[in-house]
């Protein structure tokens, strides 16, 4: 969950996870540790046609969701970090 400020330009003030409810450490609008941002558009053939969900995921609870799939995460290393 984030909390944005209109005073900075709608710059992000606070992220909590939705999870676990850790705060996360943001400074001057950047998200200072690894974060899940997850933004879902449901469409036809679903029960939330027409809904979008939002939340973000702490690296902890990002790393105990994926423990749980069937078939593991492709992971690949990326050179070049924005």
């Amino acid at each position: 969950m984030r909390k944005y400020e209109e005073k900075k330009g709608n710059q992000v003030v606070e992220v909590y996870c939705n999870c676990c409810g850790k705060k996360m450490n943001v400074k001057d609008g950047v998200i200072m540790e690894g974060v899940l941002p997850v933004t879902a558009f449901w469409g036809y053939f679903s029960e939330k046609d027409g809904e979008k969900h939002t939340f973000d995921l702490c690296e902890s609870c990002y790393d105990k969701w994926i423990a749980g799939f069937q078939i593991p995460v492709e992971k690949e290393m990326e050179n070049e970090m924005l």
